[in-house]
């Protein structure tokens, strides 16, 4: 199915394009439902010519290690680009996309888009931005899982959701609007589902954790301090 207008208007990087440019692609695109589970790409598969935008839902980026580890490196929301490399790369999927929910993903044709970004080169800039600042995500990433503590780590995973997607009021405290398992902050910090287990029993009047991944933060200054390596 092809993409509409509003559709394009919501992928960050064509957000503020003219109407006229919109158009122009538009006959370019194409729109694919993927179930909750369901994979997207996986990592090593030759990427088809084309960039893809999440228009609805959610999906996650995963990286498998030669030792079989999985390590969750993000989660993207509508609006958000992956698979540059099919367009400015070497064409190879360097990790495996998942629907994280029921999501929408739109696909622009790599030709149409270099001729796009010839006449309007803000499109290259925007998505050379994207890049730059998860690279720095990864870079940080990779700082921490090689020198700080686990617990570091954690404080500062909670306090990017917190930041990303928002908190609400709570009698306890402020609540993550992002519901986060215990799977998935292990495999995002790499460590165990056990160990994971424990550091939340230990941070018991910092944060607190409800079943379906349901965070809510009871003492921000004193995770501040923690993310910091204050303590």
């Amino acid at each position: 199915m092809q993409a509409t207008i509003e559709q394009l208007s919501q992928v960050i990087v064509f957000a503020g394009l003219e109407l006229t440019d919109k158009t122009s692609l538009q006959p370019h695109t194409q729109v694919r439902r993927y179930k909750q589970g369901e994979i997207i790409l996986h990592e090593g598969d030759r990427l088809p010519a084309k960039l893809c935008a999440v228009v609805s839902g959610t999906i996650q980026v995963t990286k498998t290690a030669n030792t079989g580890k999985e390590t969750i490196l993000r989660t993207l929301d509508r609006g958000e680009i992956f698979a540059a490399p099919a367009v400015l790369g070497n064409g190879i999927s360097p990790a495996t996309v998942t629907a994280e929910t029921d999501c929408d993903i739109l696909t622009v044709e790599r030709d149409a888009l270099l001729k796009a970004i010839a006449q309007n080169p803000d499109i290259a800039l925007r998505i050379l931005m994207v890049l730059n600042n998860r690279l720095q995500q990864l870079h940080e990433t990779v700082h921490g899982l090689v020198s700080e503590r686990a617990i570091v780590r954690l404080a500062r995973l909670i306090r990017y959701f917190a930041a990303e997607h928002g908190t609400e009021s709570s009698p306890q405290g402020e609540t993550l609007k992002a519901r986060i398992p215990y799977y998935r902050i292990a495999r995002s910090i790499g460590i165990t589902y056990e160990e994971c287990v424990r550091l939340f029993k230990s941070l018991k009047t910092v944060i607190a954790y409800s079943r379906g991944g349901k965070i809510t933060i009871l003492d921000a200054k004193k995770l501040q301090a923690i993310a910091s390596g204050n303590t």
